[in-house]
C-alpha cells in the first residue's frame, strides 16, 4: 500500500501543471502513428499505416491555439500488413509513390473547442492536389519528465480519397464498391519539446 502511493506521488509530480509548452516541438516516431482505415467489399474493413513521417508544432502561446503543424509522410512507406497490397497502393492506381512521393499536411489555424479539443485546420495534399481540411483533435494533456516534455494528442479527419485522385476501383455484382471511397484517418501523436 505504501509502495502504492510513492509510485501516485511520483506520476503526479510527473504531470506537468503549468509547464511553459512555447516553443517547437518534434514528433517522437517511436511513440506516435499515422493510420487509416477504408471499406472493403462493403462489409469489411482495411487498416493500415504509414511507417515514415515528420511532425514538427511551433507555438508561443500556452493552449496551442496559435500554432503551426507541418507534417510531411513518406508515400513508399505505407503497410497494410499484405505486401502484394502495399506495392499496388504504391501505383498510379492509388497514390503513384514514384511521381508523388508525399503526403503533407501544413495547418492555418487551431481554434479550441473545449477543455481540452481542438479543431485544427489546414491544408491537406495528395498527389498535389490540396484541399482544406479540419481534423478534430484531442490533447491528452502534458508531463515533464527530468529536462524531457511530452505533449500527447490523438487526431480523427475523414476524406473523400477521390477528391485526391486517388480513384481506382471496381464495382461489385451485387453493388458498392471494392475499395470506399470514404478514408478515416487516425493521428496519434507524441511530441518531444525542443531544446535550444
Amino acid at each position: 500500500m505504501k509502495r502504492t502511493a510513492t509510485v501516485l506521488l511520483i506520476l503526479a509530480s510527473c504531470v506537468a501543471t503549468g509547464v511553459a509548452q512555447t516553443g517547437a516541438w518534434k514528433a517522437d516516431k517511436n511513440h506516435s502513428y499515422v493510420a487509416f482505415t477504408v471499406k472493403h467489399l462493403v462489409i469489411s474493413e482495411v487498416t493500415g499505416k504509414f511507417k515514415d513521417f515528420d511532425i514538427s508544432l511551433t507555438s508561443s502561446k500556452e493552449d496551442f491555439t496559435d500554432a503551426v503543424i507541418e507534417a510531411s509522410i513518406k508515400v513508399k512507406s505505407i503497410d497494410t500488413g499484405v505486401e502484394a497490397r502495399d506495392n499496388h497502393l504504391r501505383t498510379d492506381d492509388f497514390f503513384n509513390a514514384e511521381k508523388f512521393p508525399e503526403i503533407t499536411f501544413k495547418s492555418t489555424s487551431i481554434e479550441k473547442v473545449g477543455d481540452n479539443l481542438y479543431k485544427i485546420t489546414g491544408n491537406l495534399t495528395i498527389r498535389d492536389v490540396t484541399k482544406k481540411v479540419t481534423f478534430d483533435a484531442v490533447d491528452n494533456g502534458t508531463i515533464k519528465m527530468g529536462n524531457n516534455i511530452r505533449s500527447a494528442w490523438k487526431a480523427s479527419l475523414s476524406i473523400n480519397r477521390f477528391d485526391y485522385g486517388v480513384k481506382w476501383n471496381r464495382t461489385l455484382e451485387m453493388g458498392g464498391l471494392v475499395a470506399g471511397d470514404v478514408v478515416n484517418i487516425t493521428i496519434n501523436l507524441e511530441i518531444m519539446k525542443q531544446t535550444s
